[in-house]
């Protein structure tokens, strides 16, 4: 298994070989892949320094004059310490002149678990959502972190990659027909219920579903990985013939994030089921501990989801 970072580093690397206007920029955030683009692309790759303020200003500078930059930073420094620049710099100028600025977040959700709170990223999917303009790219596995290489470069507009910090199992293989410009996709097919997940949550959706298979229950995964855009009308027609949704996000419910995302799409067109919120609330953890952990004082854990779909379905 490899992370996100790395395997998203790896290709982008390729790229740089073809593509000479592409810039990568990093906040003095490391990793084993950068050190050969700082070696072969030493011209290319730049380190501002722990100052994500001025990464963002910087990448702006770059795009502005056509080329495609990737900023590089640990995931709620990056979203949250430099949103007044990625507001006016990013989303609001890109309404006006294009640029294609790439923020790569690292530490999506609980992915920096014993870091604590003041490195947790729980806020990021509901703040990237409400600025215009800016794509926001959520993936569970490094295939299609692979994939959005490709979909980075020829899309010109600002975009927000929230990428987990630990190294996660595939997903996804090379020989499926997942599309990066359709938004999701459906990891199992359900009966009744079907969970809605993002990122690492959908790894749990996938184990939970598994587990509840085991007991004759047929529950449903989509995977959501574009936040923004969305294809409402697609993904309403993915969710329309289930009985009940139960969306799945390491982040706060009630926010903006994906759960917000879904109810919008399935009430504004008429969704007779019931939807489920499953994510934290309205606090933040201090606790210390692994991602399990806290998971499980937060009741996100995979038994508190198979004991929210027996609930839900009135089963024993």
């Amino acid at each position: 298994m490899s992370t996100m970072r790395d395997a998203f580093i790896e290709e982008l690397h390729s790229r740089m070989r073809e593509d000479e206007s592409i810039f990568f920029l990093s906040a003095d955030f490391g990793s084993p892949r950068l050190d050969s683009i700082r070696k072969d692309f030493g011209g290319r790759f730049l380190n501002v320094g722990i100052a994500e303020q001025n990464l963002v200003n910087v990448s702006t500078g770059l795009a502005l004059e056509g080329f495609t930059v990737y900023a590089y930073a640990i995931a709620p420094f990056l979203t949250m310490r430099a949103y007044e620049q990625i507001r006016i710099n990013l989303a609001l100028q890109s309404q006006l002149k294009e640029l294609n600025v790439n923020l790569v977040g690292v530490g999506a959700g609980m992915s920096y678990d014993v870091s604590g709170p003041t490195h947790h990223c729980l806020e990021d999917l509901s703040i990237m959502r409400t600025l215009p303009n800016i794509v926001v790219f959520s993936p569970s596995d490094t295939n299609l972190t692979r994939r959005f290489v490709d979909y980075s470069i020829k899309v010109k507009a600002p975009k927000y990659l929230r990428f987990d910090g630990k190294a996660l199992p595939e997903i996804y293989t090379d020989a499926q027909s997942v599309r990066i410009e359709d938004g999701f996709f459906e990891v199992r097919k359900g009966g009744e219920i079907c969970l809605v997940s993002t990122g690492y949550m959908t790894h749990k959706a996938i184990r939970a579903a598994k587990l509840l298979y085991e007991e004759g229950i047929e529950a449903g995964v989509l995977d959501i990985f574009l936040l923004k855009p969305v294809d409402a009308d697609s993904l309403y027609g993915a969710l329309r013939d289930y009985r009940h949704i139960v969306t799945l996000e390491e982040g706060f419910t009630g926010k903006g994030g994906l759960d917000s995302v879904i109810s919008c799409v399935l009430e504004e067109r008429g969704f007779n089921g019931g939807i489920k919120r499953m994510g934290l609330g309205d606090e933040y953890m201090f606790d210390i501990g692994s991602r399990e952990y806290l998971h499980k004082s937060a009741g996100l854990s995979e038994e508190d989801i198979i004991r929210n779909i027996k609930t839900i379905l009135k089963v024993a």
